[in-house]
């Protein structure tokens, strides 16, 4: 369908006699829409009228104010507002013509209303009722033709406070006040009597009721109890006089139900001599209205019959000739009077061209440019005037191209290696049949194609290998040529995420925070990263980030990383102190032939140096932590956590004892584990200046260094401990580098069972008994941690 061109939201309003009636809000209204209708066929859409006033619902829905006036076909209702004032506006004829509603001249009491246009006029709310047991605040019906009845207030603008009832019996030529107050309206035998139940919140036992379209009113005592209204029902047919009302007594009751019979009020069925018509006008007084002159049959104010289910309405109508108000501005064009009945020429929109080709055009063939009118939908004139007669006949010329696109069907611009992609070639304009279109899909294909755009032919393609394409396609032909492009990401599912992060950190120090992926994206992997309970991430193209943490305790930390249609989350939790301790450990080359450098690896070779030390220095587990530093040589980090809950003094005399423990226990050589291979990993203390000038304390500094050492050892005599942490890193390395990963050995007294021995696994238990790691002691310790003559100095984090 051809909208105007800056369009936000569409809202239908009407679907009756083969035409399309639209609210569309444009790029310039907030609370306003402008109504369109749209040709016969529904494709090209005119305005009709501006700035209508639109209210949201809580549930976010749109009530346009905008009515069809049921019984006269072409009525309609429209609420406009403008510069924040709300007035009523009615039309005859479809919306060519919008004009404001006569008030009345009295008030119901028989009282000049002084209300004189142009300063004051009738207005209606145009709302629709939330109950759907009870009438909007305007009531029409099919079967009783200009009977309008709605709740408004006289003046400039319409007062939302003010909910005043008028009626009007000719379709809006004359109104008469009949209430004070908003009232339920129900209309009986074809509107032949017209029901109203105020509208209020306390109960209620009287109802009113015209048999004479609202000149005078009877009430009803329809029940002997008060009760609170909640609805009006009529039995089904439009000659009924039998309704129900329903309520209840009290809050806490039952529904109650009310029938009202208005039969045993009328004494006899009426006859032709108990009727009489009326000419349909506009506020004009012209009578030929959508092209005919319309008469409709009422009952006479003076009969007291029933109309029944015999009672048609429409009585007779004649063609009438042509006249310029029979036709309104064609697509593109609009009239520049704010109400469209001061002026009958159209004029082009400023984005139309009249005497642009359409864009189906085709070169040879013949067009027509509209002169801005056309005849209004469902008019009925002939002969007169004929503001059509003027089309332009042009021939069809070579179009240069515009508005080409390359798409991809399901919209997805990230595949996997070897998924079928089908790109999708359109234009908005420009010639088809003598046009070449060169594609070129970025991995060598290149083809060129003929009536692409025509056939509607798809490209069915498939990349074997990942990165990222340019997909482009040209079409060129003499006028002219257009050029599209789009980009598609082949990327392979992310198969492993990890997260690196030093456990333990001093507050207010930089912290690096590394994503792992497996297999590596650069440039096509987009993480997320979410610090403590924040619910808004940090995005960035780069796998790290740098952070200070300005709060001591304990932070988590949470990365997503996201790759096409792959998506993989790890998090760590990471400790902030004001003190604690970092004594460096530096390997020896051996340990480095097993050093697979994945983040598995060095948390299990972290945790099994944590608990040796805590099994041999009876140093609390918890208060250690080993952290193995990625890329080679091996090192580490031993961090000491004091306790945060004693004087720094105490604090200072407990981490000294501790030093002096695992000063006993590196120069005795009591720490030790075995790898596989036949080497002993031993451990002991060296002296390294740069080590720390990068902590920033001053004299040595001693570092642990793992010595491996040669020897025979009877396999039998060592427990295997089993890998068994799955962990996705691990797996792929291992499926990426088809190797096995080394089984870790924990030495044990020669004495103990055989029958312990585990073999045939590849990982790590996540649990290590530490009772079974570096249990021995002296020389037939695996790991020996030993202290240089020189003094180890201990830094303070703060």
């Amino acid at each position: 369908n051809t909208f105007p061109p800056y369009t936000l939201d569409l809202q239908i309003i009407s679907t009756d006699e083969n035409q399309v009636f639209v609210a569309v809000q444009e790029w310039y209204q907030t609370d306003t829409y402008n109504l369109y209708q749209s040709d016969p066929q529904g494709v090209y859409y005119s305005i009709l009228l501006e700035n209508v006033r639109s209210t949201k619902q809580p549930e976010e829905n749109v009530l346009i104010d905008v009515l069809e006036v049921r019984g006269v076909k072409g009525v309609f209702l429209a609420n406009q507002k403008i510069d924040g004032k709300v007035t009523t506006l009615i039309t005859y004829n479809k919306g060519r013509d919008w004009d404001y509603l006569t008030p009345p001249v009295t008030d119901m009491n028989g009282k000049p209303t002084n209300c004189k246009p142009p300063d004051c006029h009738l207005h209606l709310h145009l709302r629709w009722a939330d109950n759907p047991y009870v009438s909007g605040t305007v009531h029409t019906k099919d079967t009783a033709p200009g009977l309008i009845m709605g709740a408004g207030n006289l003046g400039s603008q319409l007062v939302e406070y003010k909910e005043e009832m008028y009626i009007t019996s000719d379709c809006g030529n004359t109104w008469r006040q009949v209430f004070e107050e908003e009232h339920h309206i129900l209309y009986l035998d074809h509107g032949g009597v017209i029901v109203a139940i105020k509208d209020t919140s306390i109960p209620l036992k009287i109802l009113k009721f015209s048999i004479d379209e609202g000149q005078t009113w009877s009430t009803h005592n329809f029940t002997s109890t008060s009760v609170f209204v909640d609805g009006l029902l009529s039995e089904p047919g439009d000659e009924t006089l039998v309704m129900t009302v329903f309520g209840h007594i009290s809050y806490r009751s039952d529904w109650e139900l009310v029938k009202v019979d208005f039969r045993p009020s009328f004494p006899r069925e009426c006859t032709e001599e108990d009727y009489e018509s009326w000419d349909l006008t506009n506020l004009q007084g012209d009578h030929c209205i959508m092209g005919q002159q319309r008469s409709f049959r009422k009952r006479k104010i003076t009969s007291w019959c029933i109309k029944g289910r015999s009672f048609t309405s429409a009585l007779t109508s004649k063609v009438c000739e042509c006249v310029n108000s029979d036709f309104l501005c064609d697509y593109g064009f609009e009239r520049s009077a704010p109400l469209k009945s001061e002026s009958s020429k159209c004029f082009a929109d400023f984005w139309f061209n009249p005497e642009a080709p359409p864009e189906d055009c085709v070169l040879g063939q013949a067009y027509t440019s509209s002169p801005g009118y056309r005849k209004v939908v469902s008019n009925v004139c002939e002969g007169g005037v004929d503001l059509k007669q003027n089309l332009a006949q042009h021939l069809c010329p070579l179009i240069a191209h515009k508005g080409l696109k390359i798409s991809i069907k399901g919209k997805n611009l990230a595949v996997k290696p070897g998924e079928d992609i089908i790109f999708i070639v359109s234009q908005e304009q420009g010639d088809i049949l003598n046009t070449k279109y060169q594609v070129d899909l970025g991995d060598g294909f290149k083809a060129t194609y003929v009536n692409l755009t025509l056939t509607g032919e798809p490209i069915r393609h498939r990349y074997d290998t990942p990165g990222v394409y340019r997909v482009s396609v040209k079409a060129e032909n003499i006028a002219g040529h257009d050029e599209a492009v789009a980009f598609v990401q082949v990327n392979p599912p992310l198969q492993a995420l990890h997260l690196e992060a030093v456990p333990v950190i001093g507050r207010n120090q930089e912290v690096n925070l590394t994503a792992i992926i497996l297999p590596k994206n650069p440039n096509l992997t987009v993480f997320y990263c979410w610090i403590g309970n924040t619910l808004q991430p940090l995005l960035s193209l780069e796998s790290f980030l740098v952070i200070r943490f300005a709060d001591t305790g304990e932070v988590r930390v949470a990365v997503q990383a996201a790759c096409g249609n792959s998506m993989l989350q790890d998090s760590k939790t990471i400790q902030v102190f004001d003190h604690f301790q970092v004594l460096p450990l530096k390997f020896t080359n051996h340990l480095d032939t097993y050093n697979p450098n994945i983040p598995e690896w060095r948390e299990d070779i972290g945790l099994v140096v944590t608990r040796l030390l805590a099994k041999e220095t009876n140093i609390p587990e918890e208060s250690l932590v080993t952290v193995v530093k990625p890329g080679l040589p091996t090192t580490a980090d031993l961090h000491m956590l004091l306790p945060v809950n004693q004087p720094k003094w105490k604090r200072s005399v407990a981490s000294d004892k501790r030093i002096a423990a695992i000063k006993q226990a590196l120069n005795a050589h009591n720490i030790s584990f075995f790898l596989r291979g036949g080497y002993w990993v031993l451990v002991t203390l060296a002296n390294s200046d740069s080590d720390s000038q990068r902590i920033g304390g001053g004299g040595g500094y001693w570092a642990i260094v793992v010595i491996f050492v040669i020897c025979l050892v009877v396999v039998g005599a060592f427990i295997l401990y089993k890998f068994k942490r799955k962990l996705p890193g691990r797996n792929v390395y291992a499926q990426m580098h088809n190797e096995k990963e080394q089984e870790m050995t924990s030495p044990v007294n020669h004495s103990e069972d055989t029958q312990n021995i585990i073999q045939g696994e590849e990982f790590i238990d996540d649990d290590l008994d530490s009772q079974t790691l570096g249990n021995a002691r002296g020389n037939h310790s695996g790991v020996v941690l030993s202290i240089n003559s020189r003094e180890m100095h201990s830094y303070l984090v703060s």
